[in-house]
């Protein structure tokens, strides 16, 4: 990977970290675990589109390590981290169906699949299909979240093409 790539990258993963942090400081409106925004899912909605695969990989990897650090939440990293890499496969996949003009379908799809890694890995973790009760919840929070966070992306990107980047 050249040195400008990596760059890019890591500017990529350091303002999706910020976007993060930010959104801690949101208090949730929510009496439901998992559920939030997920505002930072902006930036990787764009690199799926825009970066090789493993570059997004490497970006999302970076990132989920990162705000589990950031957030004090350890615990967060497995739910995190099957959530993102899910929606990641998916979204990877879609791209070759969706086109970036309707980026936004792609990031719901993408939601969708988020809150089933997450999910997955809560019956996992806690050892309990008791919490298969919150999964209508979050996919419905989720497919709200996808829609704003994949309309903003692809606002994201109309903005940039329009400035010629």
């Amino acid at each position: 990977m050249k040195a400008k790539r990596l760059a890019e990258l890591a500017v990529l993963c350091a303002v999706s970290l910020v976007i993060f942090i930010v959104e801690l400081q949101i208090p949730n409106p929510f009496p439901i675990p998992g559920v939030k925004l997920g505002l930072a899912n902006i930036v990787t909605v764009y690199a799926v589109y825009h970066y090789k695969p493993y570059e997004v990989a490497l970006l999302v990897a970076v990132r989920v390590m990162l705000a589990s650090v950031f957030s004090g939440n350890m615990m967060a990293l497995i739910y995190s981290a099957a959530g993102s890499f899910l929606c990641l496969l998916g979204m990877l996949l879609l791209r070759r169906v969706i086109n970036e003009k309707h980026l936004w379908l792609s990031s719901v799809f993408g939601a969708v699949l988020h809150n089933t890694g997450q999910m997955a890995a809560a019956v996992l973790v806690l050892q309990t299909v008791q919490v298969i009760a919150y999964y209508p919840f979050l996919l419905v929070s989720g497919c709200l979240a996808g829609a704003f966070t994949g309309l903003a992306a692809q606002f994201l990107t109309a903005r940039l093409k329009a400035i010629g980047h």
